[in-house]
């Protein structure tokens, strides 16, 4: 950087922590207002984007030689590795350079399948099929497709599945490839506190023909450019210093407020996850992640490249996914790669702003079907939710970032507050709550 662009004035960015009125109007605003800041620092836009590219293509590069070996190139761990600290540092190494994760045995394979007979058990005696409505919400419509979930949260399996010690320790592991204390000493999270966060489920019978889902990621909207906290966020990409930027550091997201949508996370999640009931083999219509971390660099900059106008975000608006196309990020595609084979009590992880999709398959064979779980360590934005969490919980309600379904507030066999564990109770932000051992 040059002594005249250190002495250039650096114009400060509007920011909307509130969905704007007018949306068009606000993207025209801060896209201005982002352009004027990177070139105050020293930087065109497409000299920054350019940095941007050459990092993320290093990485395509050592996918695709790794694809030319015959390599895996998800990292795949045993859960006994994790639980007893055996893991390597060249395989600590490859998890943080892919960003995402098979944990084999997490869960005793049996375990896993007795939770997906309870499952059944629960939603048919409840008469869940003769009551449901259909999807309560349209929030995947934007990339073309919605997956077999099943609005259901609080089952045994789920939730004993979610308190688990040997969940924790899985989740704690994970939390501790992010910067979870700055230099200056803010610490953003708790590395070996999770919050219990509250998903669905996904049943998909033998001989389905599905379309999948589309390629999107999910930490957010507009709101990843236009709210104060995610500015300071992402404040190296958004002052063109590309180089500084750290897909693993969480400053400003822990506290910070997010759009509101028919279906969104409230939380930060260090990792999205989920837990396979059955077995699954990599060609049956499973999860494919572009394994870069650092893609949100390229997507948070690609709209304000010259070839987009001047009111799009390449296709990002409010309640939506975050989608991502061939026609605004077709070199990414490249780097898309499917989950290897998984058995029922494997799990799945995946960094929280990388791209991912659901492949469409054909006559399925075997069941697909999983529990979603991810890592969300606890912090203040996690603390809020929980309290929403509770309520839910408590009333067998759908939870506040899902559609207001309530299915099972009459259930019969739902999960109670007397059967929580200090893990559990930890994760609520209840009383009482204390560290448990690694015994499912």
């Amino acid at each position: 950087m040059t002594l005249t662009a250190e002495l250039r004035a650096v114009p400060s960015l509007p920011h909307w922590n509130q969905t704007p009125e007018d949306i068009a109007a606000a993207v025209r605003e801060i896209k201005r207002a982002l352009r004027a800041r990177i070139e105050a620092h020293g930087r065109t836009v497409e000299q920054a984007f350019a940095a941007v590219e050459e990092r993320v293509w290093a990485r395509i590069a050592e996918i695709d030689a790794d694809r030319e070996r015959g390599e895996e190139i998800w990292p795949v761990l045993d859960y006994d590795a994790i639980a007893a600290g055996t893991v390597s540092p060249a395989e600590r190494a490859k998890l943080e350079q892919r960003g995402c994760l098979v944990v084999r045995g997490h869960f005793p394979h049996e375990q896993a399948r007795a939770w997906d007979r309870d499952i059944v058990d629960y939603v048919e005696r409840n008469k869940f099929f003769e009551t449901y409505t259909g999807p309560g919400d349209d929030f995947f419509g934007s990339v073309g497709s919605k997956p077999e979930i099943y609005p259901v949260y609080w089952s045994q399996a789920q939730m004993s599945a979610r308190q688990s010690g040997r969940m924790a320790t899985v989740q704690s592991f994970l939390n501790s490839f992010w910067k979870h204390t700055d230099d200056e000493g803010t610490r953003w999270f708790d590395p070996d506190r999770d919050a219990l966060y509250p998903d669905r489920i996904r049943r998909r019978p033998p001989g389905t023909d599905s379309s999948g889902l589309g390629t999107h990621c999910d930490p957010g909207t507009l709101d990843l450019w236009m709210t104060e906290e995610y500015q300071r966020a992402f404040r190296h990409l958004f002052s063109g210093q590309v180089e500084r930027y750290d897909p693993w550091d969480p400053a400003h997201r822990t506290d910070g407020p997010q759009y509101p949508g028919s279906t969104m996370c409230s939380v930060f999640r260090t990792f999205q996850g989920w837990t396979a009931l059955s077995d699954m083999d990599a060609d049956q219509g499973v999860l494919h992640t572009v394994p870069i971390p650092e893609v949100m660099a390229y997507l948070l900059l690609r709209p304000l490249l010259p070839d987009v106008p001047e009111d799009s975000m390449c296709g990002v608006r409010p309640n939506q996914v975050f989608p991502v196309t061939k026609r605004w990020h077709p070199d990414l595609y490249r780097a898309l790669s499917p989950i290897p084979d998984v058995k029922a009590g494997d799990s799945v992880w995946w960094h929280c702003d990388m791209i991912h999709s659901v492949a469409p398959v054909e006559n399925q064979q075997g069941w697909g079907n999983v529990m979603y779980i991810p890592a969300a360590p606890w912090c203040a934005r996690n603390e809020k939710y929980a309290a929403d969490v509770r309520h839910a919980f408590t009333t067998g309600s759908s939870p506040s970032d899902f559609p207001e379904e309530h299915y099972e507030r009459s259930w019969n066999g739902r999960f109670t507050v007397d059967q929580l564990n200090g893990t559990g109770r930890r994760g609520l932000g209840l009383p009482g709550g204390t560290e448990t051992t690694a015994a499912v």
